[in-house]
């Protein structure tokens, strides 16, 4: 459920709420504790393969990790998202930056996937019509995420669209660019890396037919 306020939540406010119950974590947006879906079996491959893509080619230069929050602000509020994976460069965040908390500077690169069988959520289906981001998010709700990550001096967002089988990368200086099939996809944030986004599902074994 969203955890409601009288008042919108400070940043500080919304990091003293008690965590939340089971495996449920909550983004701030809008002033709000909103839940974070739980994934599923394929929605956990498809982020581990692309976790592992990622380690690869940012090995001694940065962090990458899973469901990690990050401190941004969207439309003049505080906001914390918490990417299904996220890349900040040692330029950005030092390496010898140690502290257990969410991630303090804008990173340089997200990624979130969109999946119809990636999410489980406590939420009824009526309360989830009043939530910012439903259980089952659309390609037009996650492109207008991916513009407040980049007005957020995020560098690059990549959206993974898993019953389109694509990935879209959008910049913050030109137009998104959808990647589908044996294209090959390269990002200038990582040197040498390179792949096709068939590969992606092919490696994580995400069936053509699934729902």
């Amino acid at each position: 459920m969203i955890l409601q306020a009288k008042n919108q939540l400070t940043l500080q406010e919304f990091l003293n709420l008690p965590p939340g119950e089971g495996d449920i974590t909550y983004e701030l947006v809008d002033g709000q504790a909103i839940p974070k879906m739980s994934p599923k079996f394929f929605h956990a491959k498809l982020t581990r393969v692309l976790l592992n893509l990622i380690e690869q080619s940012c090995e001694g230069k940065g962090e990458v990790c899973p469901e990690w929050a990050v401190t941004l602000t969207r439309r003049g509020r505080d906001w914390m998202p918490i990417p299904d994976i996220l890349y900040i460069s040692y330029e950005r965040l030092p390496a010898n930056w140690d502290e257990n908390e969410a991630c303090p500077i804008p990173p340089d690169l997200v990624i979130e996937i969109i999946s119809p069988f990636g999410f489980e959520s406590s939420q009824s289906a009526e309360t989830a019509k009043t939530a910012t981001l439903s259980p089952g998010q659309t390609f037009g709700q996650m492109a207008a995420k991916s513009k407040d990550y980049l007005d957020a001096k995020v560098l690059r967002v990549w959206v993974v669209d898993s019953k389109a089988r694509s990935i879209t990368v959008f910049y913050p200086d030109a137009a998104p660019q959808t990647y589908m099939g044996e294209e090959l996809l390269t990002d200038s944030l990582f040197e040498g890396l390179e792949f096709t986004v068939e590969q992606v599902f092919q490696k994580a074994k995400i069936p053509l037919d699934a729902e």
